[in-house]
């Protein structure tokens, strides 16, 4: 469906701030591209992440897009880097030395993408030029530019037919603004990029209006308002192929229209979301005064204010007016990457049609970080003609300093972490002469596909570790920068590496991760550390930050998210209702032929010697695991092309029993969400056999022709399948690995028969006695592995009747990859770096924001941290997750010792002790009061070079029959040294 905004333009609104109202309009729409938009072909190993933002259609019209970019400052250069996906032309704008810098940012703009023609236009642009060049243009983009030129090219933009949308966007300072205006009528045929899911439906009311109720409880997500398309619905058969407004009544259930006259609801069908047409509007914000007043200022003085007391207006805030009026001359860079990744954004909407554009203005301020530096002298703020000088005029001299100072620990040189290194080369973070330092560490390789995001790395650093080349690349945007770049995990097994001692020697801490369990472990190393934690991540268009702060703030650890919802393994077998169920069950076929089996078949026979030893065993009828099967493998291991075709011939038989259809047991057995499968016949002229079929032959052998395929596949002969009179229900399917292998006699017979003709027929050689695992790998074309899955999740959704996936799809489920784009990259490390600042200050717990955006619809929530909570044990006795209590030993401190200690110092005595997993003292556990008098050494067992341990006690509660307390780790420490200090 299309969405039709209504855009202000900038010359005919700006003055009327308060007046801004937008509706739907019916004009008709812009010109289609001159191009055939099928007649491109992206790239997928540079482009994968990317399309499953954006999809083929909006790449293909960005690829067809020509952006004109004027004024290469700090904004200027975000927007350049993030958007260079489409042919682009820079100005030099006005002056003479920003001609300099556009030539110096030139030709590394153009490395970042060899798809993309990239031109410097050689003319000055201001309040005279003839703006005719701009007609072939899709895009025109302006950056800190005067006003009266900003509203001239609008105008010019906006008359065009079709009109070429216009972005402004200004970093003054503190303050950032966007505006944009795409003309008349905008249409957008996706405003928030969600990919609809189908809701099975447990039930529809006759009545007016009649009421759908989802199957299981499941959560619709709709609104009142939205439209949902019925398919597959039993009885109620009037309502299929049919679009339905709904009114929600609760989370499971909705009222449509008038079914009263339809034909009762029997039994399934699903519902999935229709994209329908929205009317955006937009309230305007306080700063939109106080920038106009800015701007009034530049028109009149023909400069940018200089004092806190330039700008002057009784209906601004003044606060607001004395910050914006200082910093005005100055740059935030991790602003103006926050704004950059934002107008990025727009000007992807703006050529491709998808998600909703802003309406119309965007403002930000960064008032938090300078209001507490408002009684500093003005000589703090005084440039020194240094590169920091933009960054002095808005925080001062002496939190340059401290910045300089900073020691800093960033997991992960990913997506992320490239644009936060970024963003500590230009804030002067961890500088050598300042005896500052980041230590990065990453074990991951530079993969074709991280190009597309990671602008710190180039097309010939691909297979070179992350963080060296990170770090390599960093250097040369500031060459002052102390780098340690590690290429490690960080996880218990590297907690030698870093260790308390490493943490100790930190400022604070910066994930750039992405998986929650790394994002967990770092953090409870932060809080027993002390350590401030800085973590941020995206999702498409979304992205989120969460600022962690010692004794002040919750940690990560603190809010659990959901679990993953898992595919039950029943469905996966006999019951798929939906793709993805298709898809995992790909997967997982993949999985045990290539992976699991393989390796299996190479543990058994680096365990046992050889298959004659094997066979001797097996008469004596010892019990060897998993022999049945490494016989059956190596009985059926082919050594011949031709036995491959024959076996991947026989198993495309054998993966689906029959039903059959007409069997009285099953009666209303297959209702909805299960689908009974039918056969398909094989037929090598069908693309879908041919690729799984191939792949299964594909296994170590080199192809052959069809004719000769076809050959060998008339002399095989296929077994007969009966039909099943009785299918696996959901309580009798069990796992592979939860049942027992029973066999018979003559089943043992039959592998030891099996074994003894391998043996005479010399079929147990060394070579035959190992198997080459494979690694599933999505990203690599010519290994076959997506194809395999992507043929075998279409074949069984065929089967079973479900709409299938293309290979894009298909290879983003199967591999589990999570959509990522520059542009929110680029804003949640703006948004981060800002935060590091304010940690770096010591500001109070006000002063921090989190951030959840999505530049898709688009809006942008700050809201406070989550302050930390205290835990009241009894009396004045409490503690929160940054509390930690500590006990000194000694070689023959015991463990009564321990508990006396902790009563003696910190006023009450614990009733359990565990160290890990293991309980050292529970009362009610037999032989634990014995253990009173062992000692500590004894019971826990340290390493040598162990100092200390971390314990977790309990407490008696106040009230006989409630639950012991929780109390604070304990760290107990096995000597003192010699200072009485911790070691």
């Amino acid at each position: 469906m299309i969405s039709k905004v209504c855009h202000l333009s900038l010359f005919s609104r700006i003055e009327q701030a308060q007046s801004f109202s937008l509706g739907p309009v019916n004009f008709p729409p812009s010109s289609p591209p001159t191009m055939a938009a099928d007649s491109m072909e992206i790239d997928d190993s540079l482009y994968s992440r990317q399309r499953y933002v954006l999809g083929d259609n909006a790449m293909q019209q960005m690829a067809q897009s020509s952006v004109f970019l004027s004024g290469m400052g700090g904004l200027g250069v975000e927007i350049g880097g993030l958007t260079i996906t489409f042919n682009m032309t820079f100005s030099d704008f006005v002056f003479s030395q920003q001609r300099i810098l556009v030539e110096a940012v030139y030709p590394r703009v153009a490395e970042l993408n060899p798809y993309v023609h990239v031109d410097v236009a050689s003319f000055t642009l201001d309040n005279n030029t003839d703006l005719s060049f701009l007609r072939k243009y899709q895009c025109v983009i302006l950056t800190e530019a005067r006003l009266s030129l900003q509203k001239r090219v609008n105008e010019f933009c906006h008359s065009q037919q079709p009109p070429i949308r216009f972005i402004g966007c200004d970093a003054y300072g503190i303050c950032v603004r966007v505006f944009c205006d795409f003309g008349e009528e905008f249409e957008v045929s996706d405003p928030t990029g969600e990919e609809p899911k189908e809701i099975f439906i447990q039930s529809v009311t006759q009545g007016n209006p009649g009421v759908v109720t989802c199957m299981d409880n499941r959560t619709h997500g709709l609104q009142t308002g939205d439209r949902v398309l019925f398919r597959e619905v039993n009885g109620m058969v009037e309502l299929n192929g049919t679009a339905w407004e709904v009114s929600v009544l609760s989370p499971h259930s909705f009222a449509i229209g008038d079914t009263s006259h339809l034909q009762p609801y029997a039994h399934g069908g699903f519902f999935v979301l229709v994209k329908t047409p929205r009317t955006y509007r937009f309230a305007p914000l306080q700063i939109h005064t106080a920038m106009l007043a800015l701007d009034s200022f530049q028109e009149q003085h023909s400069r940018l204010p200089n004092t806190p007391s330039s700008l002057r207006s009784k209906q601004m805030n003044a606060e607001l007016v004395r910050c914006l009026s200082r910093t005005a001359r100055g740059t935030l860079p991790p602003l103006a990457a926050a704004v950059g990744g934002l107008a990025s954004q727009e000007v992807l909407k703006a050529l491709t049609g998808k998600f909703a554009p802003l309406q119309q203005w965007f403002y930000l301020d960064a008032i938090e970080v300078v209001r507490p530096l408002q009684s500093l002298p003005a000589e703090e703020f005084s440039p020194r003609g240094d590169r920091y000088d933009g960054l002095r005029a808005c925080v001062g001299e002496s939190m340059c300093l401290e910045l300089h100072k900073l020691r800093v620990f960033m997991v992960g040189c990913g997506a992320i972490g490239c644009e936060m290194l970024k963003n500590f080369a230009l804030l002067g973070v961890g500088l050598a002469k300042c005896s500052g330092e980041v230590c990065i560490t990453d074990p991951d390789l530079i993969e074709k596909s991280n190009l597309n995001r990671q602008f710190l790395f180039r097309p010939h650093d691909i297979q070179k570790p992350k963080s060296t080349t990170a770090a390599f690349t960093t250097l040369q945007i500031n060459p002052d920068i102390q780098l340690d770049a590690h290429l490690n995990k960080v996880c218990p097994a590297t907690e030698g590496i870093y260790s308390d001692s490493f943490f100790s020697g930190l400022h604070l801490v910066v994930t750039a991760l992405d998986n929650v369990e790394a994002r967990r472990y770092v953090d409870s190393r932060s809080v027993s550390n002390q350590k401030a934690l800085l973590d941020s991540g995206t999702m498409g268009t979304k992205g989120h930050t969460e600022i962690i702060v010692p004794n002040l703030t919750e940690s990560y650890n603190s809010h659990r998210d959901p679990p993953e919802e898992e595919i039950p393994f029943c469905t996966l077998k006999s019951f798929p209702a939906v793709i993805e169920h298709t898809i995992q069950w790909a997967r997982d076929k993949f999985e045990s032929s290539f992976v699991h089996k393989p390796s299996i078949y190479n543990l058994f026979w680096q365990t046992h010697s050889s298959a004659e030893a094997v066979l001797q065993r097996m008469q004596a009828r010892e019990s060897l695991e998993g022999v049945f099967q490494v016989i059956k493998l190596l009985s059926r291991r082919p050594s011949q092309w031709e036995q491959c075709v024959v076996l991947a011939r026989l198993k495309f038989d054998n993966p689906l029993p029959l039903v059959n259809s007409s069997s009285s047991f099953l009666g209303l057995f297959w209702q909805s969400p299960k689908r009974p499968p039918s056969p398909t016949e094989f037929d090598l002229k069908d693309s879908l056999i041919d690729s799984m079929f191939f792949f299964f032959c594909f296994f170590g052998f080199q192809d052959l022709s069809e004719e000769t395929v076809a050959r060998i596949l008339c002399d095989v002969k296929i077994p007969e399948y009966q039909p099943l009179e009785k299918v696996e229900t959901d309580e009798t399917a069990k796992k592979p690995d939860q049942m027992k292998m029973t066999l018979s006699s003559e089943e043992e017979r039959e592998a030891i028969t099996q074994l003894e003709e391998a043996i005479a027929a010399n079929k147990v050689t060394p070579e035959r006695l190992q198997m080459n695992p494979l690694q599933f790998e999505k990203d690599d074309d010519s290994n076959g592995h997506m194809d395999f899955v992507a043929s075998a999740s279409a074949l069984r959704a065929r089967m079973y009747s479900i709409e299938a996936a293309d290979r894009l799809k298909t290879k983003r489920i199967a591999g589990k990859i999570i959509p990522a784009i520059a542009t929110a990259t680029a804003a949640v490390a703006g948004l981060v770096a800002l935060e590091l600042i304010k940690v770096v200050g010591g500001y109070g717990f006000d002063s921090f924001k989190n951030c959840f955006f999505n530049l898709a619809i688009p809006v942008v929530v700050l809201t406070e941290t989550a302050p930390v909570k205290r835990t009241h044990i009894r009396d004045n006795i409490n503690f929160s997750i940054w509390d930690r209590w500590t006990i000194y030993g000694h070689e023959d401190f015991t463990l009564s010792d321990f508990i006396n200690a902790v009563r003696e110092k910190y006023g009450i005595e614990p009733t359990m002790v565990v160290h890990g997993v293991k309980m050292l003292y529970v009362p009610v556990m037999p032989g634990h009061s014995k253990r009173l008098k062992l000692t500590m050494h004894k019971l826990i067992k340290p390493s040598v070079e162990r100092r200390y341990v971390d314990l977790t006690v309990s407490f008696a509660p106040e009230t006989d029959g409630d639950e012991d307390l929780p109390g604070p780790p304990v760290r107990y420490y096995f000597i003192r040294d010699a200072d009485g200090e911790t070691p």
